[in-house]
């Protein structure tokens, strides 16, 4: 099965990281995923307005995880692996009811981005099973950047992957998981698209590069 389709098991057997690392991680994540979607973006032949937007919004992807009214709502902890794959994957639909209802193009965008960047090319994503450009071009867009700037980066209960070795999984899902086209753009610009990700931590007190101590 494509490697970014399972989800993990919960509770889970990895040890737990200090919420104080965990977090910084996080907020380095979100601040690489927005600048490297809005380069990507341009590359793509979006205009620089539209690619700005998208930086701005992109860190929101995981927006529906922030719900505080989403506990009353679920069983009692410790869930089943069940549950808990159904919990992951009714998150999406809370984006909307969080931001849907704002005016502001940021958030409209931040929304339709929340909402469908855990969709595949394929169909076999979530929340609706969208396939090809059914799915928005900007979740498109980021779930290309999320995969790869999460395969690179540091967890508690494993190294960050090689810069190569996360082009190659990207390569290998592009036309399941991934946009095909966007793939390709995201590989021919990868030394640019890495330098990019470098200054962004280099240029950020307390962001790190993936895989070295903050």
């Amino acid at each position: 099965m494509p490697f970014i389709t399972p989800l993990p098991p919960f509770p889970s057997s990895r040890p737990e990281a200090p919420a104080s690392v965990q977090d910084a991680d996080e907020r380095a994540h979100r601040l690489r995923l927005g600048y490297l979607s809005e380069a990507l973006a341009q590359r793509l032949g979006l205009d620089a307005e539209t690619a700005q937007l998208l930086r701005l919004a992109a860190p929101l992807h995981d927006i529906g995880e922030c719900d505080p009214t989403a506990d009353a709502f679920e069983p009692d902890w410790p869930l089943t692996a069940a549950e808990e794959r159904r919990r992951r994957q009714t998150q999406p639909y809370r984006a909307p009811a969080l931001l849907g209802g704002s005016r502001l193009p940021l958030f409209a965008l931040a929304a339709e981005i929340a909402l469908r960047h855990r969709e595949r090319w394929d169909g076999n994503g979530y929340p609706d099973g969208l396939s090809g450009k059914a799915i928005p071009l900007s979740a498109r867009i980021v779930a290309v950047v999320d995969c790869f700037d999460a395969l690179t980066m540091r967890r508690h209960y494993r190294p960050a992957r090689a810069d190569d070795l996360a082009l190659s999984m990207l390569a290998e899902q592009a036309g399941s998981a991934f946009d095909p086209e966007i793939v390709a753009t995201f590989i021919a610009h990868a030394p640019e698209l890495i330098a990019l990700r470098d200054r962004v931590d280099a240029t950020h007190p307390g962001m790190a590069p993936p895989g070295q101590p903050a």
